[in-house]
């Protein structure tokens, strides 16, 4: 016990969330949560975000994120007072890097004087000594064996739940747990963008829609194109709405699935909105169908029924926890199907190999357009509203 009040600053242990929560750090109105990435690393924040202004209900989040979280978050209701875009920087937001931008941002958030400062980004080998500099007066979050310390922090070990991971790290700062979960909703404005994107003249009242992405940031992620095209298939064969969702990056592989589909109720909305849009669009949607992707956890933030498709190493990571409105298939790939390669060595313990094939290939189509079903009948489960 005296090498876990070490650890912890020596701060007493005040009782049990995900981890030890700790006693709090008096006088905290202003906090500062570092977390860049896309948009599901933002979803996986933000119950720690919730935990945060909940056990200090005068203070103020700021978050420290991407544009793509600032969009996000300026079309939709949670826990994030305001958003600063993140200068690009080594190991926090990649690119080519200005220095001047990286020093005018820093010096701009030193000026905010905040009470605590809370890591969310990964091992802290880069976001550690980045959240020092801010002077704040508390620093929670989690580090590796070669990160520089925080006044508070836990190991850092690839193999954890993310949001969980987040949930630990705020039980630092003496926050126990809200919600296990993300959870958003649109702001009603957004709502009123979507007028002639998911129904067609000739749909019937209740006609289900059924949103599909195909896209992840790993192509070892993505299950084939053509296999999303049967599921579209036959859900547009049932009478659904189909509406197959990504990036502007991602209107190629989104026209893989509509080609494959075969049939005019399958359509491609790729790039032709932004995340504020997607979010309210999804809200609408009757089920999500896609790989380990960030509009996958944004459909289950706004209490949207899923069915994923995961590789093992993924679902520990970033998997939902609850089945009811969730369904999983799973790849229980360990090697590289092209070279044999172990590919449960990720991040810094062994180096990627360079082959992109799918791990999902082998999940079949039939089996995920059966629990894409179960969501689409006549009596789908309750929404998680």
């Amino acid at each position: 016990m005296e090498d876990l009040r070490a650890e912890f600053g020596g701060a007493s242990i005040q009782g049990w969330g995900v981890g030890p929560v700790l006693e709090k750090f008096p006088d905290v109105l202003k906090i500062a949560v570092l977390r860049g990435g896309g948009l599901g690393d933002l979803l996986f924040a933000l119950p720690a975000v919730s935990a945060l202004a909940a056990a200090y209900p005068g203070a103020h989040v700021t978050l420290l994120g991407s544009p793509g979280h600032a969009e996000l978050l300026g079309h939709a209701e949670g826990p994030v007072g305001d958003v600063r875009v993140l200068p690009i920087t080594e190991g926090i937001r990649p690119g080519l890097e200005d220095p001047s931008a990286i020093e005018a941002f820093v010096a701009s958030l030193q000026r905010e004087n905040f009470d605590l400062a809370v890591q969310l980004h990964g091992g802290g080998r880069f976001s550690n000594p980045f959240l020092l500099r801010l002077g704040a007066r508390h620093t929670v979050g989690s580090r590796t064996a070669d990160a520089a310390p925080l006044e508070r922090s836990v190991p850092y070990l690839y193999f954890q739940h993310e949001p969980l991971r987040g949930l630990e790290v705020a039980g630092l700062a003496g926050a126990p747990p809200v919600m296990l979960e993300a959870r958003l909703r649109p702001l009603e404005r957004t709502a009123g963008q979507l007028d002639g994107l998911l129904h067609r003249q000739d749909d019937s009242p209740g006609t289900p829609v059924v949103a599909i992405h195909p896209g992840a940031t790993d192509p070892r992620r993505r299950w084939p194109a053509e296999r999303f095209g049967e599921v579209a298939a036959a859900c547009a064969a049932d009478g659904c709405r189909v509406v197959v969702v990504g990036t502007a990056d991602e209107r190629q592989l989104a026209g893989e699935v509509v080609a494959a589909a075969g049939s005019e109720r399958v359509v491609s909305l790729a790039g032709r909105f932004g995340l504020g849009t997607l979010a309210a669009l999804l809200d609408s949607c009757d089920v999500l169908v896609g790989n380990d992707s960030g509009p996958r956890h944004l459909a289950q933030a706004l209490g949207i029924p899923t069915v994923s498709l995961y590789w093992v190493g993924n679902l520990i990571n970033a998997g939902p926890l609850g089945r009811s409105l969730h369904r999983i298939h799973l790849s229980w790939a360990t090697r590289c199907p092209e070279c044999g390669a172990d590919i449960t060595q990720v991040g810094w313990t062994a180096a990627r190999c360079e082959h992109d094939s799918s791990l999902l290939a082998g999940i079949s189509a039939a089996d995920v357009y059966r629990d894409v079903r179960a969501f689409t009948a006549t009596n789908p489960p309750a929404r998680g509203r």
